[in-house]
């Protein structure tokens, strides 16, 4: 039984868990993207997320905590000064998981890990979605009645006649 198992212990013991962790967490916060298995996705967001949450607040105590966690100085202070930043208005769920189906040799479950703010695609998209018009409702009484134009038929007025030739 799993009784008070939150974590998923992803059949390492606890020291190589850890370093695997702080390792996946650091390649992460420096490539904003990466590909690894469902269920190591699952465990680093859960791992990642309160680090950024941290990382929010820029002080020397939060600095060390997070060093603490990660122990590379470029993951942290690429953290401090690119992530926060942009994700500073963001109230959580930082990070998205992707499914890209199985890999060939084990036929595990493999999933991209990314920081949300940090695709350029999926920004494009809700940008798009957002500048889309809004739906308006459609309604006979509503729409105003328009004139019908008489420009189509002064330009076929004015047009010459084509002369059609005729088969001999």
């Amino acid at each position: 039984m799993r009784h008070n198992r939150s974590i998923n212990h992803l059949g390492r013991k606890s020291g190589h868990r850890k370093a695997m962790l702080s390792n996946m967490a650091c390649s992460l916060i420096m490539h904003k993207q990466i590909e690894t298995t469902l269920a190591k996705a699952k465990a680093l967001r859960m791992y990642v997320e309160p680090l950024i949450t941290k990382s929010k607040d820029d002080s020397t105590h939060s600095r060390r905590t997070v060093f603490s966690y990660l122990k590379q100085k470029e993951a942290v202070s690429e953290l401090f000064r690119v992530v926060a930043p942009k994700i500073g208005d963001r109230p959580g769920g930082y990070t998205r998981i992707v499914k890209t189906g199985f890999r060939q040799g084990d036929a595990a479950d493999m999933a991209i890990i990314e920081l949300v703010d940090f695709n350029e695609a999926a920004l494009a998209a809700t940008e798009k979605k957002a500048a889309k018009k809004p739906a308006t409702r459609r309604s006979r009484k509503s729409a105003p009645k328009a004139e019908p134009a008489e420009a189509p038929a002064e330009a076929l007025a004015e047009a010459p006649a084509e002369e059609t030739p005729k088969a001999e």
